[in-house]
């Protein structure tokens, strides 16, 4: 496998799905998937963020790995999210995802330890090193507390298999920066929902979505009107889509998204502690926030996704 990769379009941060009784669902969570890929993203990431990865167990993971890899029969490309506490898990995950199948990994910096920019120069480099695969690496400083500048990315453009670059910190000028930094080394992906149309013109070629787990249509619309510079008829669909995006941006995000998923009726909002279901107050708010974008909900221009 080209350690170069061609994905673009959106990427959606699968959620995973759980029992009544907080085990894994595994054919919920195929559900899910297969739903997204028939509703025509462009490709699927799971074990992330969203997909509560530091809430699973190491064979959940591996099954999770195994599920989307059978969904999606070669239909699109599939990524495994790696969110370990150190170096060395973080490498033995990114052999199991090898050893599934996998597509790509997106690796997260060493979580809980506050790493200081070499340290998190160095677990990115030890991780891609041990693979084959090509590798993203995620930037999301306000929930993982390190902070992968355009400065740490550069000093990493000497490792092949990193090829790519998802940043959530919300600053588009990132990409440019890096783009002065290193020219089109790496494919840059969006990473944060409410800031997509302006990471798009900045340079990103792909977007992580979370709300695309509740309207993939609508995300991937969004995205390829803003790709191909279709802005009068993207910004309709933006601010219409936006209440809905700042919820990506909530630390409770992975609640959010899976209530409105489940609304939608692609999934449940069953999230396993320490995240806990969303207080009466907030959950009215967001079970308000859809009732709003239901009732309004744009007619999509026409893009070539295929029909659901």
């Amino acid at each position: 496998m080209s350690p170069r990769i061609s994905w673009e379009g959106v990427f959606p941060a699968v959620t995973t799905q759980f029992n009544d009784d907080l085990s894994l669902n595994i054919d919920a969570t195929a559900k899910v998937m297969d739903g997204l890929i028939r509703d025509g993203v462009s490709g699927l990431i799971v074990c992330g963020s969203v997909g509560e990865n530091t809430s699973l167990e190491r064979k959940e993971k591996i099954a999770i790995m195994e599920t989307a890899k059978s969904v999606a029969a070669g239909r699109v490309p599939v990524l495994c999210g790696i969110a370990e506490f150190t170096t060395a898990f973080a490498v033995e995950t990114a052999k199991e995802a090898a050893r599934v199948g996998i597509d790509g990994v997106m690796v997260m910096p060493a979580l809980v330890y506050s790493s200081k920019p070499h340290e998190t120069a160095a677990h990115f480099r030890s991780v891609a090193s041990a693979t084959d695969l090509p590798v993203m690496l995620y930037n999301n400083p306000p929930i993982y507390k390190n902070d992968v500048t355009p400065d740490i990315l550069a000093s990493l453009a000497d490792v092949e298999t990193v090829v790519c670059f998802k940043d959530s910190s919300g600053d588009t000028r990132r990409f440019i920066d890096t783009r002065n930094m290193v020219g089109d080394r790496f494919v840059l992906f969006a990473g944060l929902d409410d800031v997509i149309v302006e990471s798009v013109a900045m340079g990103a070629v792909g977007w992580v979505s979370g709300m695309s787990n509740a309207f993939p249509r609508e995300g991937e619309t969004l995205f390829r009107l803003a790709k191909a510079g279709r802005y009068a008829e993207a910004m309709p669909l933006y601010e219409w889509f936006m209440p809905l995006l700042h919820l990506d941006a909530r630390p409770d995000l992975v609640q959010c998204i899976k209530l409105c998923e489940h609304i939608m009726g692609r999934g449940t909002a069953l999230t396993r502690p320490p995240r806990l279901a969303l207080l009466p107050q907030e959950k009215a708010e967001v079970e308000a926030m859809m009732a709003k974008a239901l009732k309004n909900r744009p007619v999509l221009p026409n893009v070539g996704l295929k029909a659901a």
